[in-house]
């Protein structure tokens, strides 16, 4: 059996990256996920007869060169698609109770709208810096 997970969705809050003491670099950032309400086998509306929708979140992290992309591209709102794991801890809190958490480990991150540009470095070649002409060239 595989452990695998894919979510599309939007980031919720501006990625936050750290270092363990052995170097590797963590990126967490938190995606809302969101699918149709649904009663007696039919998607619920609302007055306007907008689909009514609920929002999940879930906890992605990503390491060392992913999370670095992450922390550089990624945004508050940018769409992305997330190919990862299911992650599930356990842990004591300071009062000595247990408790539980679960997380997404990111292995693929794919950008579905544009995050911020990437730092100039002086025009070297992938320096990340985006052409904003979206006319379509045909």
């Amino acid at each position: 059996m595989q452990n695998i997970v894919i979510l599309a969705g939007n980031i919720g809050a501006e990625p936050e990256s750290r270092s363990t003491q052995g170097g590797t670099n963590i990126t967490s950032f938190r995606l809302a996920t969101s699918r149709p309400r649904y009663a007696d086998g039919k998607a619920l509306r609302d007055d306007q007869g907008r689909r009514l929708q609920d929002t999940e979140w879930h906890r992605i992290t990503a390491f060392n060169g992913l999370g670095k992309t992450v922390q550089a591209h990624c945004t508050t709102g940018m769409k992305v698609l997330v190919r990862g794991r299911i992650h599930y801890t356990e842990w004591n809190d300071q009062q000595g109770v247990k408790r539980y958490g679960c997380e997404i480990i990111a292995e693929t991150i794919d950008f579905l709208s544009r995050g911020r540009p990437a730092q100039d470095n002086g025009g070297e070649a992938g320096s990340g810096s985006y052409d904003t002409d979206d006319d379509i060239p045909f």
